[in-house]
């Protein structure tokens, strides 16, 4: 699909995983809207090409109006990669007792339910652009992870999450078939992203230690890469690509 002279929407689209393939969409000729939380917006470098819309994706007009805002310019809206998120840890039960249940939900709200409604909002734009080659209109790349497979101790949220990411991206494809939408989803593995700034460096070693080959973390343009091939190749729909170096958490 040709990205030149078209829009595209990208959650979490201020640092990290988010930044990386607003900056990749941007220099192939598309018209890059990032959504984000205002904050992050504030603290981003901001990038040719992409204009940044604040918005919270557990907050359903916003996301209308934000998904709205895209789809209003001259080039058609035919992208939207969901790398929005958040993975705090905890156990079901602890010392500290059993897990919050507002977390739980928040962590829902944000990966699963965020995700879902920014795809379904933007498929309604995308189903009303010109159809192109055998009728297609667009692509949703959404963001999984490897602890939907493999969910560590202290991942019960976000692994749920996650895991939903996966069981939604087959009846998505399925569904908007009709409509000449793809859907596929990247499962990314341990990537270096602002998740991760906070940690010291003999930590990085570490959790890159535990990945076969190449034996070091993820990095975000590699995501961008793998999401712009995703977008790019017509034939690959319904698919939840790992990219992980071969990893197979541990418990943790």
């Amino acid at each position: 699909m040709q990205l030149e002279n078209t829009a595209a929407i990208v959650t979490g689209g201020a640092s990290g995983l988010g930044a990386a393939t607003a900056q990749a969409l941007a220099d192939r000729g598309a018209a890059v809207y990032a959504f984000d939380l205002a904050g992050a917006i504030e603290q981003a470098e901001q990038l040719k090409g992409v204009t940044y819309v604040p918005v919270d994706v557990t907050d359903p007009e916003q996301v209308q109006a934000a998904v709205d805002t895209a789809a209003s310019g001259l080039e058609p809206l035919r992208t939207v990669v969901n790398c929005a998120g958040i993975a705090p840890s905890a156990r079901i039960l602890s010392k500290k007792g059993v897990h919050d249940l507002a977390l739980y939900a928040k962590v829902v709200q944000v990966n699963l339910i965020g995700t879902f409604n920014v795809m379904a909002l933007a498929a309604e734009k995308i189903a009303a652009t010109e159809a192109l080659d055998h009728g297609q209109r667009g692509v949703v790349i959404n963001t999984a992870s490897v602890a939907a497979y493999e969910g560590q101790i202290g991942q019960a949220a976000y692994a749920s999450s996650k895991g939903g990411v996966v069981g939604l991206n087959l009846p998505a494809a399925r569904d908007l078939a009709q409509y000449g939408i793809r859907v596929n989803t990247i499962a990314p593995g341990i990537v270096e992203t602002p998740m991760l700034a906070t940690v010291s460096e003999e930590f990085r070693a570490g959790l890159a230690a535990g990945v076969p080959f190449p034996q070091r973390l993820g990095r975000p343009d590699e995501y961008a890469q793998l999401a712009l091939f995703l977008i790019t190749h017509d034939y690959l729909n319904g698919e939840v690509v790992r990219m992980d170096g071969a990893l197979r958490m541990a418990p943790r």
